[in-house]
Order: C-alpha cells, then structure tokens, then sequence
C-alpha cells in the first residue's frame, strides 16, 4: 500500500472507524529540471527584493495582503495561529446526500481511504450502508492546518475521500451569455441526437491515453540513448475540417457518416477473418 499522508479516523454518531488517508491520483506526465543551458547546471530560483534588488533569506520574510495598488496588510506568524482552527484527527461525517446530488463542479481532489488497525468490521459496515443506501457521505475535516469539506463514497470495496470546493468557489454561470434555444429545428434535434447515439458507449477510461506524455517519454528515452527520436503522434479527437460549413444539417449528416464508416470498418474486418477461417476450414 502507498504511504499514508494522514492517520485518522471518521467519526460516525458514536462510531469511530480508524483510518489512513492515502492518495489516489498520480501524474504519469515527466518532471523536468531548470538548467543552466551553457553547462546544463541546476538553476535555483531566488527571492529578491523588488527595490534592493537583492535576495532575502526566508528568515527576513513576511506575507501580506495586497488590499490597494501597493499597499499591503502584513500578517505575522501569530495571526495565522489566531487564525488557524483546533487541529483534530477525526473526519467528521455531517450529512448524507444522494450521490447525484453533487454537482461535479464541487469535486477537487481523491484519496483513498484505507482501514486502520483494528477497523476492518466498522469500516465493513459504513462502507455497505453507503453502497446500498446510494448516498454520499458530506464530511468535513482538518488536512495541512487547513479544513475542507469532502465527500465521502466508495469505489472497489475502499473509501474514496474527495476534498469538495466551497460554494463561493463555484463561478456563477449568468456572466456568460447563453444562446437561445428558439429557432432549433427538430430535424436538427433528431439528426443531433442520432449522433449521440451513435456515439454512445460505456466509459471505460483506460482507453483514453496522454499522447503528449507519451511522445515526451519516447523523446527522453531516445536522448538518452544518444539519438533522436520519432515520436507517434495521434490526434485525441477527429479533426476539425477546413473552412465553415453554412448549413448546420449538412455538418451533421458529415458527422454521422464519418462515425458510422468508422464503426463500419472494425466490423467488416472481423467478418473477412471470420469467412477466410471458415474457407480454410472447407478446403
């Protein structure tokens, strides 16, 4: 198992369910370093004053909110502290909701949650009563002095934990202006809605793969090894034609018939292997 990055335990009524929070994401994107391109040596950032013109150590250092053009209010260590909330170990389990009832603009970040010593029948029973009650747990705890909202559901037999923005994170939708539904033809609507369904299919995100990543990957290995490189460049989507297309029907009919030879082609191939076996088998 992962290192843990939090030890805890959720606090449900009067049970409480030891626990370790553990991460559930990882960027497959490589890491690169600054250097120095003359002699290709690491290159450290500095923090420099804006009118000496010279680095401060960290000890000389203050943070400040910049209220006005200029002006700051400065903040000391012991205002962050007045600040700060009594730090606990408990994820706090507030309400439950339907799972459908959060809207996917509040999810941030996944963990996992793993059962701690001596949880395993607790956390067994939370985690069938969320599954089979379809809800979602709305918590709230402490992770790095900071406290965060989150919710709490479950994914192949484990707790997954992802921390939830605040409402006053989410962007109203009314600055931007919408266009009107009037005037859509229902030809439009039925031409529109048949290429959904021809595109409709199960998710299964494996599928979908970093391209950009990949070709980095390729171009690292190859200087590694002395030489360039070749990467495989794949377009994750179909590309977009040239120039405008006036009638929005014509662009559709275009869109269906380029997703229904493309469903064409895989079948047709399978049924000439299937008919070059069965010929060989006659022979």
């Amino acid at each position: 198992m992962a290192r843990a990055i939090w030890n805890g335990a959720i606090s449900f009524g009067l049970v409480t369910i030891p626990v370790q929070l553990v991460s559930a994401v990882r960027s497959q994107r490589p890491r690169f370093h600054m250097l120095h391109a003359k002699d290709e040596s690491p290159v450290h950032y500095q923090r420099v004053c804006e009118r000496e013109e010279k680095p401060v150590p960290w000890d000389q250092i203050v943070k400040g909110y910049e209220y006005e053009k200029g002006e700051y209010a400065v903040l000391e260590k012991k205002d962050f502290e007045r600040a700060a909330l009594e730090k606990t170990d408990t994820i706090d389990v507030l309400s439950f909701v339907p799972a459908a009832a959060i809207d996917s603009r509040y999810y941030e970040t996944p963990y996992y949650l793993a059962p701690g010593k001596g949880a395993d029948r607790a956390y067994a029973l939370l985690r069938e009563t969320i599954r089979k009650t379809g809800k979602v747990g709305v918590v709230q705890l402490i992770l790095r002095q900071s406290q965060h909202l989150a919710a709490l559901s479950v994914k192949d037999d484990i707790f997954v934990l992802t921390l939830l923005r605040l409402a006053d994170d989410i962007a109203a939708t009314d600055s931007i202006k919408a266009p009107s539904a009037k005037g859509l033809r229902d030809s439009e609507l039925a031409l529109a809605a048949r290429l959904v369904d021809g595109l409709a299919g199960a998710w299964k995100p494996e599928q979908y793969k970093d391209q950009y990543a990949a070709n980095l990957s390729a171009i690292i290995a190859a200087k590694i090894k002395g030489k360039g490189a070749k990467p495989r460049l794949g377009a994750i989507g179909p590309s977009e034609p040239k120039g405008q297309v006036a009638d929005l029907m014509e662009r559709l009919r275009e869109s269906l018939s380029a997703n229904t030879n493309a469903r064409e082609k895989p079948r047709k191939a399978r049924a000439k292997k299937t008919a070059a076996r069965a010929h060989r088998r006659a022979a």
